[in-house]
């Protein structure tokens, strides 16, 4: 499944107000429970896409994340109003 789609996927499987974590995303794209870091790159590349089209917002405790911009630490993913 097209990382992408599987944010798309996770975030439908949980309530509205539910986020999901971008290593959930990572996890369920591979079988390796230990090489998930090496999907992160291309998961919050997907992310970023999907914040920027309204799909999902990006945060990072209380506030949006601009998917235009480079973030560090943490992040929550979460539907969008374009969701």
């Amino acid at each position: 499944m097209h990382t992408a789609a599987k944010i798309i996927d996770l975030l439908s499987k949980r309530g509205p107000e539910a986020s999901i974590c971008p290593s959930d995303v990572a996890s369920a794209l591979i079988d390796d429970e230990m090489a998930w870091r090496a999907k992160m790159p291309a998961v919050r590349e997907a992310a970023a896409a999907l914040a920027r089209s309204g799909r999902i917002v990006i945060t990072q405790g209380d506030q949006h994340i601009d998917p235009h911009e480079a973030y560090r630490g943490p992040v929550r993913l979460r539907r969008g109003p374009a969701f």
